[in-house]
């Protein structure tokens, strides 16, 4: 993480030393001045994350500062140090985009926990106008990813777009099959034709039939005109077969015919028509198992199956929960005309810890019921749905490199769990890990955890 920069001015030398001393031992680069007047130029030079200036200063005071920061900085936070605290003071400090005020004689843990809050703040801000950035970039293209696994895929089903074969899609429902499947027409040279799509599980074995293959006048007791099916009318584009698996097996039997054939017979006509059209089928079943057990046919899914790409479900492309989160945020927040713009750092992290059983769906859905019941300008942890409340450890599975984490590695990451599940009781925590006190102690001596020096 980049080391955040911290500007200290105070006129009293023994103040200024106090706090650059410990903002330094907290990690932070601090530069430290006693004059306003330098404070100002230290300000142009300066890539400022955080000011920490006294309110009240000969020449130039902290209200000044303060106004310079914005006008430099407008993202830089500020927080006012003062012993004359007022309402007045405090007020007119807020007003013009202070952070916070402390008040002296000041407690140390008070200034550690106030930069520490202003610091996340600032982190939070910048992380999201770098998501509205590449989501602005992003605009007309169907998936969106930071995942390096998914950005494999995405460069495969580009690849694979460019030819003419049948792809099947798999994955667990609510991982975005279908957008896959827009994604790869969008990327194909079918791009200007049709995108036809049918769900297969949601018609009988005879409306199916009559949505994919169309129908003559008087085929059939209600048929008073013609209709043209969904395989003629994506001609020179693509059709879509969601849910392809919900197929009887009588259907199978006339679809294989049209994937061999390249032709289609309208109930009720006696002649085939020639047709032009790229197969994409999903399923969220185990297609091979179905084959073995007979409840798919083995031709139609060696026709149907050329080429296969799996989308993962949302809890192994993790990283891609905040990109996917804004994206919906800015969504429905434009479409609801609310001014809805980001997650609190708590209710980003209940969703980073939830395991997403419904997958990107489920998020979408989370996030459009959060923007329907904010009231301000972000998401609360209260706006989300209780069941995103539960948390569960997760071991670490493979690293970005491809390596294993070693046993160390799962202790280590299942000892900080621990921990923050207890809000950092060693005695509660070593009790969950079923060891004393002073086997926790050495566990975090050995693992560099913060923490060890209170319990030794």
């Amino acid at each position: 993480m980049e080391q955040a920069k911290i500007l200290v001015v105070d006129d009293e030398q023994a103040a200024t030393r106090n706090l650059q001393h410990i903002l330094s031992k907290e990690g932070y680069e601090v530069i430290s001045t006693q004059s306003g007047q330098n404070a100002l130029k230290l300000i142009e030079q300066h890539a400022l994350d955080l000011v920490l200036t006294d309110l009240r200063m000969p020449n130039v005071d902290g209200m000044e500062i303060l106004r310079r920061v914005k006008e430099v900085s407008p993202d830089s936070e500020v927080i006012m140090i003062t012993g004359y605290a007022t309402v007045s003071s405090a007020v007119s400090a807020m007003k013009m985009g202070a952070y916070h005020y402390v008040i002296k004689p000041y407690k140390l843990d008070e200034v550690r926990k106030v930069v520490r809050e202003a610091l996340e703040k600032r982190r939070l801000r910048r992380e999201n106008m770098e998501l509205k950035e590449r989501l602005a970039k992003a605009q007309g293209v169907s998936i969106l990813t930071e995942d390096p696994a998914m950005q494999k895929l995405l460069q495969t089903a580009r690849e694979v777009a460019l030819s003419d074969c049948s792809v099947l899609i798999s994955g667990d429902s609510g991982t975005g099959k279908e957008l896959l499947a827009r994604y790869i027409h969008e990327h194909s040279p079918r791009a200007a034709g049709p995108l036809k799509a049918v769900n297969c599980g949601v018609f009988t074995e005879d409306l199916l039939a009559n949505e994919l293959f169309g129908h003559e006048k008087g085929a059939f007791t209600s048929a008073d005109r013609h209709k043209i099916g969904l395989i003629e009318s994506a001609g020179g584009g693509t059709l879509f077969l969601d849910e392809v698996t919900e197929m009887t097996l009588a259907m199978q039997v006339k679809l294989l015919r049209v994937l061999q054939e390249k032709e289609v017979l309208p109930l009720g006509a006696t002649e085939s028509l020639k047709v032009n059209v790229r197969f994409l089928a999903a399923t969220n079943r185990d297609l091979a198992q179905m084959v073995k057990e007979g409840g798919f046919r083995q031709d139609l899914y060696f026709r149907i199956n050329v080429m296969h790409l799996h989308l993962p479900p949302l809890a192994e492309r993790r990283r891609d929960i905040r990109l996917l989160a804004q994206f919906f945020l800015d969504r429905f927040s434009a479409l609801m005309n609310k001014p809805v713009r980001e997650l609190t750092s708590e209710a980003l992290e209940r969703l980073l810890d939830y395991d997403f059983p419904g997958n990107v769906r489920e998020l979408e859905n989370i996030i459009e019921r959060a923007v329907v019941l904010a009231s301000g300008e972000r998401i609360e942890t209260a706006h989300l749905p209780t069941d995103v409340d539960v948390k569960t450890f997760r071991a670490p599975t493979t690293e970005p490199s491809g390596t294993m984490p070693s046993l160390d590695d799962q202790e280590r990451s299942y000892i900080e769990w621990v921990l923050a599940q207890t809000g950092n009781n060693k005695s509660k925590a070593a009790e969950v890990l079923g060891i004393n006190r002073v086997s926790l102690w050495r566990k975090l001596k050995k693992y560099h955890l913060e923490g060890s020096d209170d319990l030794a």
